[in-house]
């Protein structure tokens, strides 16, 4: 089969299938991005520019919209391009809506069907618009919202059918939009991600390694930011060290801003906490390590006693479901995307995302009776291989869907369907 992938950010979600699909063989695979870096064995990249971005003046609302038909745009000249000089038409196209990057790939390839990725749609109440009483909303949210919702509003006609990772992100968008969806996960690899006892990893700031005998609390996140939770994080250090004087902290992730406003501060939010909290953190007990080599994340997730996941009522992290995977204690916030993938007492704790006192509680009490939960771990694995293991829950499923909408002699074997 002829398969064109789209994602300004290659291979964003599409890992896992682009390798897999590589793995099989007969394949062609075309991969069309703004990315230029990286290279994928047996697949084609082709690379675009966006046509045109926003001026500096551009005005609020209607700067998605021309980011959006800039890269859209950009994306279809290559397009146009690729079928003129290669006489590439693929059999299908897969790809994110979120940047505009489909909005025109129908006008090159009029009959080839398009599986779009629809991951968040913004609303005023129910998500990250307004969750924090701390970021009051302008009065005229309601427009702005609106307006960045303009690109999956067109994209509904440029696809022939779309994709939710999870029920939560389906749920965020208008209903007569659901008929033309499908939920499936990117899917969590559960056979790479396992649990290792051995595990252990080094610090800069340490003489050695630190392993499972020591007592580690990890923190992970693209970025230390609101949307997920940094502040409250770093308020629950003081109780944390009080009652934990071994523990140490380990926090993952970039100082930037992906959602948000950006702090002020110098340094960001990391430097705003830290003037904060000032004396009643440890400091040499807290390890900010940056962005990490995805290999070392594993390791510190398998070394923790106690992985700390939190987020505002926003898209799930793969980051939680990789964890789950390899039986971290989990304590994360109580809020409704992570409801869907954790249930409380179970599969692990859920806290008030706003009260930083009950993380530290929760924390200490896992630190502190690691066999009164030990059942966590394993019944938080054995839920993500049920439902997210990428060979056998979401392969499947998403190949069903690719076979529903091509011709029956372009169709591919289903893995682990019976012949």
């Amino acid at each position: 089969m002829n398969f064109l992938f789209v994602h300004q950010n290659m291979p964003g979600q599409y890992r896992e299938i682009v390798r897999w699909l590589v793995s099989q063989g007969g394949h062609r695979i075309v991969f069309l991005t703004q990315r230029g870096d990286l290279d994928i064995e047996g697949v084609l990249r082709v690379t675009y520019a966006s046509h045109h971005e926003p001026g500096k003046d551009a005005y609020g609302l209607s700067r998605v919209w021309e980011e959006a038909t800039g890269a859209g745009f950009g994306a279809a000249l290559a397009a146009q391009k690729l079928k003129m000089e290669k006489g590439f038409t693929p059999d299908i196209i897969i790809g994110h809506v979120g940047w505009g990057e489909l909005t025109f790939l129908k006008d090159v390839w009029p009959d080839v069907p398009v599986i779009g990725y629809f991951e968040y749609f913004y609303r005023t109440e129910g998500g990250i618009v307004g969750f924090d009483p701390d970021e009051p909303v302008s009065e005229h949210v309601g427009f702005t919202t609106r307006a960045r919702n303009v690109v999956p509003y067109v994209n509904l006609d440029a696809v022939d059918l779309g994709q939710c990772p999870t029920l939560w992100q389906r749920d965020r968008f208008p209903e007569f939009f659901h008929d033309r969806m499908y939920v499936c996960h990117d899917g969590v690899r559960t056979d790479q991600l396992t649990p290792d006892a051995n595990a252990s990893v080094g610090l800069g700031r340490l003489e050695r390694p630190i392993t499972r005998n020591d007592e580690i609390v990890t923190y992970l996140a693209r970025n230390m930011e609101r949307v997920r939770g940094f502040q409250v994080m770093m308020r629950a250090l003081p109780g944390i060290q009080r009652a934990r004087p071994n523990a140490r902290v380990v926090l993952v992730g970039g100082n930037e801003t992906s959602y948000g406003p950006n702090s002020d501060t110098p340094g960001g939010l990391r430097g705003e906490m830290e003037r904060e909290l000032g004396d009643r953190v440890d400091w040499s007990r807290v390890h900010f390590v940056g962005r990490v080599p995805y290999d070392t994340f594993q390791k510190l997730v398998q070394i923790s006693r106690c992985h700390i996941y939190l987020t505002m009522p926003f898209v799930l992290s793969w980051s939680l479901l990789e964890s789950m995977a390899m039986q971290a204690t989990l304590v994360a916030s109580d809020v409704a995307p992570v409801r869907e993938a954790i249930t409380h007492g179970q599969t692990g704790l859920l806290v008030d995302f706003f009260d930083p006192d009950a993380l530290a509680a929760q924390v200490v009490e896992v630190l502190a009776n690691p066999a009164g939960h030990a059942h966590l771990g394993p019944a938080a694995r054995a839920h993500v291989i049920e439902k997210y293991d990428f060979l056998t829950r979401c392969l499947p499923e998403h190949i069903r869907q690719i076979n529903a909408l091509v011709p029956e002699d372009r169709r591919i074997a289903v893995p682990g369907a019976p012949e």
